[in-house]
């Protein structure tokens, strides 16, 4: 008898739809930014004020995220992302940290400004230990446009948090139906829905709110990296600055950084990361007095090579692999955290 309700209960399970059994826990982390703005009409889809609708109203505007999962909501920040200091992404870190630290917690979406949206990403693949799906999501249209994207990129940044196979993946952005990996995505059109790209390709593409998958990441992240928010101190990092590199350069922006406190300054060198004749003596100076230089590059795609444009081993310097100027920003204030040693350093560029 036992036996033939245990085949029974078994079977009305089979039949039972998906969304009888119990769901996920994702938080959304609120921090602002034009998946929270508002334009005058309709039609501005392009002019319009970031950081106005609070996190409730941008859950309650998707009801169908709650078909996904059990999902609440966090206002952590209400700000344009071009205005987040090391302070607030400390305690974006921090807040995502303590969350995923919680055993019903099985994973976290972030809203965020896209301006920055990348650079965030990446701390956050750097600092918090988790395998837990970690997902950044954003729009280039405000909630109050026409055919505004936000809606949809929540509802499958929602999906892609709630899935058990996301797990361990890293950090991830979820952008126009795909999804990228933090550390080489990069927003790169301004305009268009289909902003954030990346040379190596996405790590896959959600349809109908499953994900799909057909690549991994190859260097260190999360649960594998050696940095971790909970021993970074205080609310701020090491300073770190970036000179653009263009023709007819003058020395005057390496020395004025050097001299407001910059431990380190990445030189966004055109190709390979090249730097004109007449500052190679600025830069050696300033590695000489204990200012970390660092070659990137302002072309998107790519990688530096050391040794190639420039004498690395004889100066000292610092290559960032493929990183661009604004992630290679973020690593080298954490490697300061914990060495001022170049060759130490490069191998954090290396591995990360």
């Amino acid at each position: 008898m036992k036996k033939s309700l245990s085949i029974l209960a078994l079977s009305i399970g089979l039949l039972l739809p998906l969304s009888t059994f119990a769901k996920n826990n994702v938080v959304v982390v609120a921090t602002g930014g034009t998946i929270a703005g508002a334009g005058a009409n309709s039609t501005n889809s392009a002019t319009y004020t970031a950081a106005k609708v609070p996190v409730d109203d941008l859950l309650n505007a998707v009801p169908q995220i709650q078909n996904l999962a059990n999902v609440t909501g966090v206002q952590a920040l209400q700000i344009a992302s071009e205005s987040i200091t090391d302070k607030e992404l400390i305690s974006i870190a921090r807040q995502i940290n303590d969350l995923l630290k919680k055993p019903d917690i099985n994973g976290v979406v972030i809203t965020h400004g896209t301006d920055t949206l990348e650079e965030t990403a990446f701390f956050l693949s750097l600092v918090v230990k988790s395998n837990k799906p970690i997902v950044l999501v954003g729009s280039m249209r405000p909630p109050s446009a026409l055919s505004a994207d936000g809606p949809l990129n929540l509802y499958s940044a929602v999906a892609l948090a709630a899935s058990d196979s996301a797990k361990g993946k890293g950090v991830m952005v979820l952008m126009n139906d795909s999804i990228f990996a933090a550390r080489d995505v990069s927003k790169t059109i301004n305009i268009h829905t289909n902003a954030f790209v990346s040379q190596w390709g996405a790590l896959g593409m959600m349809v109908e709110g499953k994900p799909y998958w057909f690549r991994n990441v190859a260097k260190r992240f999360n649960a594998a990296s050696e940095f971790n928010i909970e021993e970074i101190k205080g609310d701020s990092l090491p300073l770190v600055q970036i000179v653009y590199g263009s023709g007819n350069m003058v020395p005057d922006a390496y020395e004025a950084y050097a001299k407001a406190g910059a431990k380190a300054i990445i030189h966004a060198g055109t190709g390979n990361g090249s730097v004109a004749k007449y500052i190679v003596p600025t830069l050696t100076k300033l590695q000489n007095d204990g200012v970390q230089i660092i070659r990137s590059s302002r072309v998107p795609h790519g990688f530096i090579l050391r040794n190639a444009e420039q004498p690395d081993d004889k100066y000292g310097w610092v290559v960032a692999h493929d990183l661009n100027p604004q992630k290679a920003k973020l690593l080298a204030a954490l490697a300061l955290t914990k060495t001022k040693d170049p060759a130490e350093i490069q191998r954090m560029f290396w591995e990360y």
